[in-house]
C-alpha cells in the first residue's frame, strides 16, 4: 500500500526468498507454524495506520464509559462467570478491514476483542520481515515509539506484573496442539512464560500449582488463553473450577473475552464501525439483505459466519440464540496489495494494546491477507498471497 515499496518487493520476489523466510521464522520461533504464512509484508502507510490507532482509541474510550462498562456485563454468561474481574482490561485489538472510500484507503472495524492475541510471535515474525525488504530502507513495525527492548519490557510487565516467570503459566487446553502453539514457544522465549494444559495444574486449598522442570511450583499469575466454548465442547475435568475463588491473579482475565467482543457492537457509533444490531432487535429482515452479514457473538476463524444472508437464515436462529447472533453491515474490503501472479490481496490490520497506568497503550499490528470472501483458512484454501502477515512502515515515521 506504499506504492513504491510495494513494486521493490515484488520485482525481488521470488519464491525461494519466501520459502526461506518461511524456514528463518520458524527456527527463530523454536516450533513448527501451522498456519499459512503470506509471501509479503503489508506496508502501510503512516496516515493509514495513525488513522486505525486512533479509531481503536476512540472506540475504547466510548466502551469505557461507565454505562457501557456496566452493559458489557450482561454479555457474560453466568455459566462462565469468574470472580474478580478488572475494571478494565489488560490486552485488546481492534482488526481493521482496509476498504477503499472517496478514492482513498480507509479502516473499517471487524471485529475487537480483549483477550491476549499473538503478542510474542508477531513481534519475532515483523523483525524477521525486515529483512525481506531492499537494504537500504528503514522500516518499522512497533508503536508508541518502542525500540525491541521497549516492547518486550511493555508487553512482558503486563504478563508478568512483577511476578517471577516460574510463577506464571501461560493456560491453554492441550498447548502443544493448539494452531497459535507457536506463540506459545515465543511467549517462553521471550519472557520466560511457560503454556501448560489446566489439567496439569494441582490444586491446594485456594492455591495453584504444577510441576516446572521436576520442581513444585506455586501459579501466582495466569496469562489465560483458555476459551470456554472450546472447554465446555470438550466435556473436560478439571482440577479446578476457574468459578471458583483462587488465590491467583489473572494477566487479561476471562471474563474479558466475553466483555469486550461483538456484542459491543452496536454500543459503538463511531465512523470506523459498520453498523450493527442483535439479531433479537430486529423485528423484520432488513430490506437491503443482501448488505448484512450475520454472526454468532463468540466464534474464531469465521465459524457460524454468513456472508449470503437469507431471510430464511433469520428465521432459522432459535430464539434463545437471537440475542447472541449479530446482524452487521457488510464491508467491502479492498484489493489493495499487488501481488507478482497479476492479482490483489485484501488485507485486515488488528491494533494491539496493552494497558498500561490504566490508558490503552498500542504496541504493535498483525495482518491477515486474503482472497477469499472472508480472512479465514477455510476461505483461502489453495491460494497463494494469503495468510499471517506483519505491517511495516518508514521508521522516521513511527507513531
Amino acid at each position: 500500500m506504499i506504492p513504491s515499496l510495494r513494486q521493490r518487493y515484488n520485482e525481488a520476489f521470488s519464491r525461494d526468498l519466501y520459502e526461506s523466510y518461511q524456514e528463518r521464522l520458524e527456527a527463530e520461533c523454536g516450533f513448527p507454524i501451522v498456519f499459512r504464512l503470506a509471501e509479503t509484508p503489508v506496508f502501510l502507510p503512516p496516515a493509514l495506520r495513525d488513522e486505525m490507532v486512533r479509531s481503536a482509541e476512540e472506540i475504547w474510550a466510548q466502551l469505557s464509559t461507565p454505562e457501557n462498562l456496566a452493559r458489557s456485563r450482561e454479555a457474560v454468561p453466568p455459566e462462565w462467570d469468574v470472580p474478580g474481574d478488572d475494571p478494565l482490561p489488560l490486552f485488546a485489538q481492534a482488526d481493521f478491514a482496509v476498504v477503499r472510500e472517496g478514492g482513498r484507503l480507509a479502516p473499517r472495524l471487524i471485529e475487537l476483542q480483549a483477550f491476549p492475541s499473538l503478542y510474542g510471535f508477531q513481534f519475532i515474525q515483523s523483525r524477521l520481515q525486515r529483512g525481506l525488504v531492499p537494504a537500504d530502507e528503514r522500516l518499522g513495525y512497533l508503536l508508541s515509539g518502542l525500540d525491541d527492548a521497549g516492547y518486550i519490557r511493555e508487553v512482558g510487565a503486563a504478563i508478568l506484573a512483577g511476578v517471577p516467570p516460574a510463577n506464571v503459566v501461560l493456560l491453554d487446553l492441550d498447548p502443544p496442539a493448539q494452531k497459535t502453539a507457536v506463540d506459545f514457544a515465543c511467549t517462553e522465549k521471550l519472557w520466560g512464560v511457560r503454556a501448560i494444559d489446566p489439567r496439569q495444574v494441582i490444586k491446594v486449598g485456594r492455591e495453584l500449582w504444577y510441576e516446572r522442570d521436576g520442581v513444585s511450583t506455586r501459579i501466582l499469575r495466569i496469562y489465560n488463553r483458555v476459551i470456554f466454548d472450546e472447554l465446555a465442547g470438550q466435556k473436560l475435568t478439571l482440577p479446578f473450577d476457574f468459578r471458583e475463588p483462587l488465590d491467583v491473579a489473572w494477566a487479561g482475565h476471562p471474563n474479558w473475552y466475553f466483555r469486550w467482543s461483538k456484542h459491543a457492537l452496536p454500543a459503538i457509533s463511531h465512523p470506523a464501525v459498520p453498523e450493527a444490531r442483535f439479531l433479537s432487535d430486529v423485528a423484520e429482515p432488513p430490506a437491503d439483505l443482501e448488505n448484512w452479514v450475520l454472526k454468532p457473538l463468540f466464534s474464531f476463524a469465521g465459524v457460524g459466519v454468513k456472508v449470503e444472508v437469507t431471510p430464511e437464515d433469520l428465521a432459522a436462529v432459535p430464539p434463545e440464540h437471537r440475542k447472541h447472533t449479530l446482524l452487521m453491515r457488510k464491508v467491502e474490503y479492498a484489493p489493495a496489495i499487488e501481488t507478482t501472479e497479476g492479482g490483489a490481496s485484501k488485507v485486515e490490520v488488528r491494533v494491539m494494546f496493552v494497558w498500561k497506568d490504566g490508558r490503552p497503550f498500542p504496541v504493535t499490528t498483525l495482518a491477515r491477507l486474503s482472497q477469499g470472501k472472508m480472512m479465514g483458512v477455510a476461505f483461502n484454501k489453495d491460494r497463494t498471497w494469503v495468510g499471517a502477515s506483519g505491517c511495516l512502515w518508514p521508521e522516521e515515521t513511527e507513531r
